[in-house]
């Protein structure tokens, strides 16, 4: 069994994301660390980008700290390197957008991200339809292409979206940004019940999900739910201090996310 295979075999699976390099690529393990400590059961480490579109005010000023800070591509393989070192059973994502991942050719980043030990990747802005080149220099690397589906991707294009997708599915909950709006539970069950019928891979919930009560209401449903900006918001506050609150957090969304188990 493949990390993602092992990760959603036991219930429904809390997915953590943080950004690499935020408040510094130092500080970054030691987050981390307090994610898998806390219960994270996959772990998604955001590329930090100039322009990251799809994420709202907390995500864009972490994906900012970060670049401040001089956080590179070379900072974020070594990061997931060591993190592999440390914890050779829990999945890693890289997750951002594509001039980071495609600059020096998708075979390079590819085979950069099998060195590391990355499982797989979470490019934004490629749709399916014009990947005619990251999505294959990954699955030829043994790596992960895990795609979005949203609330307007229809019966007629979900096949695309499905199409070389693998490790889990990424149900972007909202038609909107990271981090500010909340989609209805009745939506959430309605779409996951389609995803689900459709493919064989987890289905993960994620965007506006905050707080372990709604963590455990879309655990019912969902194989895994995804929280990223309530964790980019301790870090805001807390810095390089954060590791303690994101573990805090981390482990009450896992009990909360568990629970459903």
């Amino acid at each position: 069994m493949s990390r993602f295979e092992r990760a959603f075999a036991k219930g429904p699976a809390l997915v953590t994301f943080i950004t690499g390099g935020d408040p510094t690529p130092d500080a970054t393990p030691a987050l981390l660390d307090a994610l898998v400590e806390g219960g994270a059961d996959v772990i998604e480490l955001g590329m930090p980008f100039t322009d990251p579109m799809a994420d709202g005010p907390a995500i864009q000023s972490a994906n900012l700290r970060a670049l401040a800070a001089g956080t590179k591509t070379a900072h974020l393989f070594q990061i997931a390197a060591d993190f592999r070192a440390r914890h050779p059973d829990v999945p890693l994502v890289l997750m951002g957008y594509a001039n980071p991942m495609t600059i020096r050719g998708s075979e390079w980043f590819a085979a950069e991200c099998r060195k590391a030990g990355v499982d797989g990747v979470i490019c934004v802005d490629i749709p399916p339809e014009e990947d005619a080149e990251l999505g294959p220099a990954l699955r030829a690397a043994g790596v992960s292409l895990i795609r979005l589906a949203t609330p307007t991707t229809d019966a007629a294009r979900l096949p695309a979206v499905l199409e070389g997708s693998s490790g889990f599915l990424y149900y972007v909950s909202v038609a909107g940004i990271t981090g500010l709006q909340q989609a209805a539970q009745a939506s959430i069950d309605e779409a996951v019940a389609r995803l689900k019928a459709a493919t064989d891979i987890p289905v993960a919930v994620g965007f506006g999900v905050r707080t372990p009560e709604q963590a455990a209401k879309i655990a019912k449903v969902a194989d895994g739910v995804v929280v990223g900006s309530a964790l980019i918001d301790l870090v805001a506050q807390h810095g390089a201090n954060a590791a303690g609150p994101v573990r805090d957090l981390t482990r009450a969304l896992a009990d909360a996310v568990h629970s459903a188990r």
